[in-house]
């Protein structure tokens, strides 16, 4: 972000985008708190994973998004310093945690029956613990050194991407080899061939699931990255417009509730419950609307 926060036409569109992105992110990542925490039975590390995920989520949307409008708007030095902090503390974590999920993902495929014992619900609390203490003192380095600050942004950006390329390639490698195995075994074993077809269907979407994801995760913090990169290096080849990659990843927290909404299934259930627990004011003993 610059500090140059003069009400120009950027700038009005940048504020202008960001209030509906708020206010989806908000809604969108609450609902989803809410679903997890009356869910006993959403207690999964990848859950685990999620949930903490729609909190830094939902610190996009309820402290640096309005931060960041009223520090656009007013040009406050003050405002502008908070900004900073909250969103490379918020936005640290949720790519962090997206990461991480990527690999929680790879080490579900790849070591299927090793599995539970490799990711518990406690190390899925640790890892996400780590990641928030990690991405809160990475945010201090704005009190510090506003060139380190870019620097390291733009290269933790690179690293988590890169990381996430290499998870979802293997990922699609291994479903892919799935599917081929099947196709195998459909043609020796004719009596398993509607059982074989169904496993190979959600394979499939698996497959397309991630790479939904993954383009999602890519067309958020590329931007991003481009202008922290630019920044590092020089203050003279950046302009206004720039700034727009930071709505662009602040979007991303308006997108995730739906994505992993849309894959999990549970989570989808619980999350329309509680919609229409809220929408009803209705309990859970009451009958639904």
């Amino acid at each position: 972000m610059s500090d140059n926060s003069h009400p120009e036409t950027i700038s009005i569109i940048n504020c202008a985008l960001n209030v509906p992105l708020m206010l989806i992110s908000i809604i969108g990542n609450t609902l989803v708190l809410a679903a997890i925490c009356r869910t006993s039975a959403l207690r999964s590390p990848s859950v685990i994973l999620v949930c903490s995920l729609a909190a830094s989520d939902l610190s996009v949307g309820f402290v640096v998004q309005p931060l960041y409008i009223t520090s656009t708007i007013t040009g406050n030095p003050f405002l502008f310093q908070a900004t900073l902090m909250t969103a490379a503390c918020a936005t640290g974590v949720s790519l962090l945690i997206m990461t991480a999920i990527s690999v929680d993902r790879f080490l579900a495929l790849y070591y299927h029956m090793r599995y539970p014992s490799l990711m518990t619900t406690q190390r899925a609390m640790h890892t996400s613990a780590t990641l928030w203490l990690i991405s809160f003192l990475l945010s201090f380095l704005t009190f510090w050194k506003m060139s380190a600050y870019y620097f390291v942004t733009a290269v933790t950006i690179a690293i988590c991407l890169l990381v996430s390329t290499v998870c979802y390639i293997r990922i699609y490698r291994i479903v892919r080899q799935h599917q081929l195995q099947i196709h195998a075994q459909q043609q020796a074993v004719e009596n398993n061939a509607a059982d074989n077809k169904r496993s190979m269907l959600r394979s499939t979407k698996s497959a397309k699931n991630t790479f939904i994801y993954y383009i999602v995760m890519i067309m958020c913090y590329t931007p991003l990255f481009t202008s922290m990169a630019v920044l590092s290096i020089s203050h003279k080849d950046w302009t206004n417009a720039w700034s727009l990659g930071d709505t662009v990843a602040f979007m991303n927290s308006s997108i995730n509730p739906f994505l992993y909404c849309w894959r999990l299934r549970e989570l989808r259930t619980a999350v329309i419950k509680a919609t229409r627990q809220v929408l009803c004011g209705q309990t859970e003993e009451n009958s639904p609307c």
